[in-house]
Order: structure tokens, then sequence, then C-alpha cells
């Protein structure tokens, strides 16, 4: 048995359920962000929200991209 392994996953399912959470908690990260950007209106709190949001946005395509490449060689074993 190998240690810090679950039984019956597999690295794929472990990978796509780890980039899944990491999607999620991003959702919720930006939606705070966004939330935090509507109650500013101090100019360099605006912009520090727009900074945060954009990074955030950008881990997020990262992530959907991942989730979407591990899901497309999953469908190539097929």
């Amino acid at each position: 048995m190998t240690v810090g392994r679950r039984r019956g996953k597999n690295p794929r399912q472990e990978e796509r359920q780890f980039l899944m959470e990491g999607v999620a908690q991003t959702r919720v990260l930006l939606n705070q962000a966004y939330a935090q950007f509507n109650l500013h209106s101090d100019p360099d709190l605006v912009e520090s929200c727009v900074y945060e949001i954009n990074a955030l946005r950008s881990r997020y395509s990262y992530l959907v991209r991942q989730v979407k490449r591990l899901d497309a060689s999953d469908e190539g074993l097929s």
C-alpha cells in the first residue's frame, strides 16, 4: 500500500479533484473581491481591488484550462 494515497482513486482523479477545489475556492475569492470593489470609493482601494480581481480571473482561467486539458486527455484514453 502506498502511503498518502486513498484507495480507489487514481492520480488523474486526485488531480481533477484538486483542480476543481481550486476552481471553487477561486470563485469564492473572486466574488469576495467584487464585493470589496463595490464597497470602496477611494481610488487606491479601487485600484487594489481591480488588481486582485484580475489576478483571480487569471488563476480561475488557468484552473479551468487545466481541468479541460485533463478531461481531454482522459477522453483520449477511452
